[in-house]
């Protein structure tokens, strides 16, 4: 059993990495309160900063999140910007602007799936300042976006958004390396707004944290051709339902649960979060197509796939995160108003 599995499974045995766990909290604790007592500093923006982040490793559908507040903030008027480490991003330069042309290799392969879908303007580096001071140098953006980054607290930030996986909630609650969590549960009263998806946020979360939490469920939508760009829903599907299905996320079979759903059988193959892929690792002894995510997708560039498709999914909040968000942001803007 693999340390993650562990984790999830609340497995007893991972009680001796318990002298670890303690360090690994202190070390977190210590760390957010030299940033807090302003003994070490944060660079303030001349925008709101909203961060969207999480409390634990691995996926927990930020991407998702992050395209919806791109597409929601622009019909409210903004004109936002998004910055990003770049995970496992080898860009020729740093930061680096990623663009549609850019490889999932160069910008990370979250990224430039946020690019692709939104033509918004992103900057990747694993200093964030750098990133946004840089976005904000080079376009007109009015607003930041940073995917990821709730630790990064060398950025300040108006908005913290907590995003949590509503299938593996968090796991036996213990931080690293005993758990999943980078910080403890805790954290979550500081942050602004809590985002629990694919789940009620009452059955992951502790009573106090409830009230300003919101479900966000992830909405299948077109299927698209990797060899044509031509899209067509699951009901228009003519082949067999039979069908190889991909996913380097940090949950695959929530994405085999969700091909099952559109009515599809899928037989999944399983890759670590963020894989790159080879030729090889795609290519199956069998005629049935093969759909990944939109995620995966980004990383096939350089491979020729006939019969491939990924699926595109839409976050959908509910009802009153929205108002929540716009009196968050307004608030922050009156007071940055007054305080000019």
């Amino acid at each position: 059993m693999g340390l993650e599995q562990a984790w999830y499974k609340r497995s007893s045995w991972l009680c001796v990495l318990r002298p670890l766990e303690l360090l690994f909290r202190w070390l977190a604790a210590r760390r957010r309160q030299r940033y807090r007592e302003g003994l070490q500093a944060s660079w303030r923006a001349p925008v709101p900063v909203i961060v969207v982040g999480n409390i634990s490793v691995g996926g927990t559908g930020k991407s998702p999140l992050v395209i919806w507040l791109i597409e929601h903030l622009r019909q409210r008027g903004f004109k936002p910007g998004v910055i990003s480490r770049g995970y496992r991003a080898k860009p020729p330069t740093t930061p680096y602007f990623v663009t549609s042309a850019s490889t999932a290799a160069q910008a990370g392969d979250e990224p430039l799936m946020i690019v692709r879908r939104t033509s918004v303007a992103l900057v990747i580096s694993p200093d964030r300042v750098a990133a946004a001071q840089l976005l904000l140098e080079q376009t007109d953006c009015d607003l930041i976006i940073s995917d990821d980054g709730l630790q990064h607290y060398a950025l300040e930030r108006s908005i913290e958004i907590a995003v949590i996986d509503g299938v593996r909630g968090f796991g036996n609650r213990r931080c690293l390396p005993e758990g999943p969590l980078r910080e403890p549960v805790s954290r979550l009263r500081e942050v602004d707004l809590i985002v629990v998806n694919g789940a009620s946020p009452g059955t992951v979360l502790d009573a106090e944290y409830t009230g300003k939490a919101f479900s966000m469920t992830l909405q299948p939508g077109c299927l698209v051709s990797l060899a044509s760009g031509n899209a067509l829903t699951a009901d228009q599907w003519r082949s067999s339902r039979n069908v190889n299905a991909v996913a380097a996320i940090g949950n695959p079979a929530r994405f085999s649960d969700t091909l099952t759903a559109l009515g599809f059988n899928p037989r999944l193959h399983r890759f670590p979060d963020h894989h790159h892929y080879s030729a090889n690792e795609l290519s199956f002894d069998d005629s049935l197509s093969l759909i990944m995510t939109e995620k995966d997708a980004v990383k096939c560039d350089h491979i020729a796939l006939d019969n491939a498709w990924y699926l595109q999914v839409d976050a959908v909040l509910e009802e009153g995160f929205a108002t929540s968000l716009q009196q968050l942001l307004g608030d922050w803007l009156a007071a940055d108003k007054r305080a000019k």
